[in-house]
């Protein structure tokens, strides 16, 4: 039992601690860290423009400002692309304001063959320039990309379409009357070739001719479920009185639309129908394509449930169709991240990638018959993605991670294979996350690499050789290091399991100091769509270091339920979102805190936005025996009430009481510690109201939290406003401390 003495003595320590902490001044450092360590980096260019097969160029950021490099690959040359001093003064005559030398901001270079002359763009024109007497003239305009790609979850009207002409242009097919037509090009002559479409089961659009002008893919569409979200923008900019808007937005458990591929044979007229049994609980069909010689076509189906998907071979003659590649899952097939196919030029073969033996690799399938001729890639690593096929040479150009036992396992590494899985190459084996950019020929190539300790090395190398011909780049931090900047630090723990490493890292702040107590925060990202511990150098990891500024030790970790590892380490999500690693992190963050005793693994806050706010809500919801504070920023809150593809993807379908057991909505009583919850109130991501039902079951049941609604703001983390109430959130729960007033910080 402790005496009152010894209790006093105890909390006048943590008094000083706490009191060192979450002042005026680390607000104040807080809030100047993105501009301090910005621009502190230098010699890192972050793309390689390949002229031909031996020479490129790059925009090198040096600590004078930035220089264009041209290299030549073949004699190892390495200079200035141009003189910046004379394309300067002729940019400034031109354009009739003063261009600095060190900061010519141009793009698409482009060198004659005796590198006289240079075409580049700058903002919407092209222009060229005679390297010699750098006399400078306008050659084109470039049109401005429209970024605006519209609403991410638009539902199209596959009615609407314009008529297909046949490829031999003797014909043109079209929708009338929910049917299908032709018009003769001579004649005008209009047939009517399907006659079973009707307003409710109608013919789409989407018209594909075969190659040879005779036969046509069409397919009849069943509307599904029409499900729209609503919400009301409370202050528009352009108006007084509010705005109510509404989206298309299907979500789990609502009827999708039925698909009917068609084949029709135009000389005879002939309507040959296909057989539903292979695509009958559908999810989607899509990817409708015809073979070369007209024989047949193939479209791919991707079952409701995500635990078949099937590429479809269909006989233009008899209608027949035929599973070529039929995959299944126990658990879930990752289409939305993993799917590859590729279609073998001029051979009756596909590449397709497969997690159905642990890892995701590569296999070899006959088109026709539908069986594997071989696996192309295998071990206990995935293949990340494929760069490039090469139909020719036979050969697949990939990236891959967990190659090496010493490596972090998920360091992105380049690799080729041939189609037999035969002369596996690296390209790279550097202890870094490896960015490759070929030369046309892949005879040479530039890698960079970096890690989050280790600023990146750019190395120009040949194909068949170990080392680097040619150093180019080597990032110098020096400028970085001078204002106080910590390098966060690589951590790993082991699982649940007792086995599986889990990944991290750790990040201090620049007054760091280790007889100090320090709380922990973690900034969590848990979607199984991918793993999302940053790997790559950066002077300002935006979620993790002006937090750590204000006093806290802030950490960020790949648990078990997310991607680019084993089948078995991400099967864990399957069903079971509320899960997030949990069991693996609190083992890290523990082992962390044995290991660092200023980390205080007794007070323990996290951070997420959307999946992530999902997972700080169930931080306290389902694991609040180590977790105390939590800020949730646009959580799905109960996956029930997300977009469709996205949670029907890792929780299945049909939709049944494992949806309720993951609902931090259906489980709010469970709650306790400190929590906030952030919303934009016109987020059409995720639905605003996931995280109103949240706030609504927690005041039923008699739950203290905080709610911050942001007013015309969509998918966000909070913005300035949300990430001021975040940082006094944790500041008062977790240090302890009353947050200073924002005019003593931000004034």
């Amino acid at each position: 039992m402790k005496t009152p003495v010894y209790t006093f003595f105890i909390f006048f320590l943590i008094s000083i601690v706490a009191s060192a902490q979450g002042k005026v001044e680390d607000y104040k450092r807080a809030e100047s860290l993105d501009t301090l360590f910005r621009n502190k980096v230098f010699n890192t260019p972050n793309t390689f423009n390949w002229l031909n097969k031996n020479e490129f160029w790059y925009r090198n950021n040096t600590e004078n400002g930035t220089e264009y490099v041209f290299v030549n690959a073949k004699t190892l040359q390495r200079e200035t692309a141009f003189d910046h001093d004379k394309l300067a003064g002729a940019l400034s005559e031109f354009l009739k304001k003063e261009i600095e030398s060190s900061k010519i901001e141009i793009a698409n270079l482009k060198f004659d063959e005796n590198r006289s002359n240079l075409e580049f763009q700058l903002d919407t024109l092209r222009y060229n320039v005679n390297l010699i007497g750098y006399k400078l003239s306008v050659i084109d305009t470039v049109p401005k990309r429209d970024w605006n790609r519209g609403y991410w979850g638009r539902k199209g009207d596959e009615r609407e379409g314009e008529p297909v002409p046949s490829p031999d242009q003797k014909y043109t097919a079209f929708i009338k009357n929910s049917n299908l037509y032709i018009q003769d090009s001579n004649t005008k002559v209009e047939t009517q070739l399907s006659f079973d479409g009707t307003k409710g089961f109608f013919y789409a659009a989407n018209i594909i001719w075969s190659p040879d002008s005779k036969k046509i893919i069409a397919y009849k569409v069943r509307p599904g479920e029409d499900h729209k979200i609503y919400f009301v923008e409370s202050s528009p900019k352009d108006q007084l009185q509010p705005k109510l808007h509404t989206r298309d937005y299907t979500k789990p458990g609502d009827e999708l639309d039925f698909k009917s591929p068609q084949l029709f044979d135009v000389p005879s007229k002939m309507h040959i129908p296909v057989a539903t049994d292979l695509f009958n609980a559908q999810f989607a069909l899509y990817n409708y394509q015809w073979k070369d010689d007209s024989s047949s076509f193939t479209f791919e189906f991707n079952q409701r449930g995500h635990q078949a998907y099937r590429v479809i071979k269909v006989d233009a003659k008899t209608g027949k169709a035929t599973a070529i590649i039929d995959e299944t899952s126990p658990t879930f097939i990752d289409y939305s991240g993993k799917k590859y196919r590729h279609d073998v030029k001029g051979k009756d073969e596909i590449i397709w990638a497969s997690e159905r033996y642990g890892y995701n690799h590569l296999y070899l399938y006959d088109s026709n018959t539908g069986k594997v001729k071989n696996q192309i890639t295998s071990g206990d690593w995935p293949v990340r993605k494929v760069v490039e096929v090469d139909d020719k040479n036979r050969q697949i150009y990939f990236t891959a991670s967990g190659l090496d036992k010493d490596q972090d396992p998920y360091l992105i590494h380049y690799c080729r294979i041939d189609f037999d899985g035969k002369n596996f190459t690296r390209f790279t084996s550097e202890n870094g996350n490896h960015k490759v950019t070929f030369s046309p020929d892949k005879e040479y190539y530039v890698d960079q690499y970096s890690r989050v300790d280790m600023p990146a090395v750019t190395v120009l190398k040949k194909t068949g050789k170990k080392k680097p011909i040619l150093i180019l780049e080597e990032a110098d931090i020096s400028a970085l290091e001078k204002t106080g900047w910590k390098k966060p630090e690589v951590f790993t723990a082991k699982a649940r399991d007792g086995k599986t490493d889990i990944w991290g890292i750790i990040v201090r702040p620049t007054n760091f100091d280790p007889t100090k107590t320090y709380p922990i925060i973690e900034y969590i990202y848990a979607g199984p769509h991918d793993s999302f511990v940053p790997k790559e150098f950066n002077s300002y990891y935006w979620a993790l270091s002006s937090l750590a500024e204000l006093g806290f030790i802030v950490v960020q970790i790949d648990g078990m339920g997310t991607s680019n590892r084993s089948k078995a380490f991400h099967d864990v999500c399957w069903q079971n979102l509320k899960d997030a690693g949990f069991p693996d992190r609190k083992l890290w963050i523990t082992a962390a805190a044995e290991k660092y005793p200023y980390m205080n693994a007794d007070k323990v806050g996290i951070r997420g936005t959307s999946a992530g706010g999902q997972s700080a809500g169930a931080a306290l919801v389902f694991n609040s025996d180590f977790y105390d504070v939590a800020v949730a920023s646009c959580g799905c809150h109960d996956n029930r009430m997300d977009k469709i593809w996205w949670n029907e993807q890792w929780m299945g379908y049909p939709i049944g009481p494992h949806y309720a057991a993951n609902s931090n909505i259906e489980n709010a009583a469970q709650m306790q510690g400190n929590l906030m919850l952030i919303v934009g109130e016109v987020d059409d991501n995720v639905d605003p109201a996931s995280t109103m039902q949240f706030a609504d079951a927690l005041i039923k049941a008699n739950k203290d939290f905080e709610l911050v609604v942001l007013p015309g703001e969509n998918h966000t983390s909070g913005g300035v406003f949300g990430e001021r109430k975040r940082r006094d959130f944790f500041v008062k729960h977790l240090l302890e401390v009353d947050p200073p007033s924002w005019d003593q910080v931000y004034n």
